[in-house]
């Protein structure tokens, strides 16, 4: 199955990406064109997702922003010679209506088939592995247990796991959280005693650390690639930003702010194809 899947995620990203892979040694060039194209506001309005804190995180301290998808943000914006606009999100389905609403530039969100009939992507930056949570003593022990008559499976509304899940699960139930936020699956998990809640590993991991009785399983039932995301339509931004993902993950930009986030668990994506 996992076989299938990332055959799937290539294939997604290359019929994507593959109508603007012969303008990628020009894309790099800013010209008034894209700028105008990419950011008409003249600000650079990029969604941050808060719902997946392995790509974002907010200091609860002070409201500063990181991780990768902020530094990523940045430095799109510098490129491009305008100030950004860093809009905040609890969940990845909120940030796509916001996308269909025309209230944002960019989006960092991911690769899903549902969204690609809205949004283009570029090809991913960043894998990160869903899989399931069960409480300690559960007789579900794999992916392949899970889809079964009788489990309920809480995720995220919204999220890349919910549409792959609704996709694919044939024979288990899933109840979806009020959002898509982080920890609203978890909570839904817990309070209604579900038998499974799927999320991002290292969500799941943070939270079973604090709690004993939870554990996470071994292997996976999807990769998310995670990737860059704008409006349908546009005609120099794709190539543009195309090119600047690749470059960001050629040169060590991705993997040093996954290492400075504390994200060690997330693997950059290879080169697209």
């Amino acid at each position: 199955m996992l076989q299938r899947i990332a055959a799937f995620t290539v294939v997604l990203c290359m019929a994507m990406a593959g109508s603007i892979e012969a303008a990628t040694p020009a894309a790099a060039t800013v010209t008034p064109e894209l700028v105008r194209e990419l950011a008409p506001t003249g600000t650079l309005r990029a969604a941050i997702n808060l719902g997946n804190a392995v790509m974002a995180q907010k200091d609860e301290r002070n409201g500063k922003l990181g991780g990768v998808t902020v530094e990523l943000a940045n430095e799109l914006a510098r490129r491009l010679g305008i100030p950004v606009s860093l809009v905040t999100f609890e969940a990845a389905g909120k940030v796509f209506e916001a996308m269909q609403q025309g209230k944002l530039d960019v989006a960092f969100i991911a690769v899903e088939p549902a969204r690609a009939a809205e949004l283009d992507f570029t090809a991913p930056y960043v894998l990160i592995e869903a899989t399931y949570m069960v409480r300690n003593d559960s007789p579900l022990k794999s992916v392949a247990d899970v889809d079964r008559p009788g489990v309920r499976i809480a995720v995220g509304r919204g999220s890349a796991y919910d549409l792959y899940l609704t996709r694919t699960i044939r024979n288990a139930t899933i109840v979806r959280s009020a959002t898509g936020g982080c920890c609203s699956m978890i909570d839904l998990f817990v309070a209604d005693k579900l038998e499974a809640v799927a999320g991002v590993r290292q969500q799941l991991v943070a939270h079973s650390g604090a709690d004993p009785s939870m554990r996470i399983m071994a292997d996976r039932f999807m990769d998310v690639p995670q990737a860059v995301a704008i409006p349908k339509g546009r005609k120099v931004t794709p190539a543009f930003l195309h090119a600047f993902v690749e470059e960001m993950k050629a040169s060590g930009f991705v993997a040093d702010a996954l290492k400075r986030s504390g994200q060690v668990g997330a693997l950059v994506a290879p080169a697209a194809p």
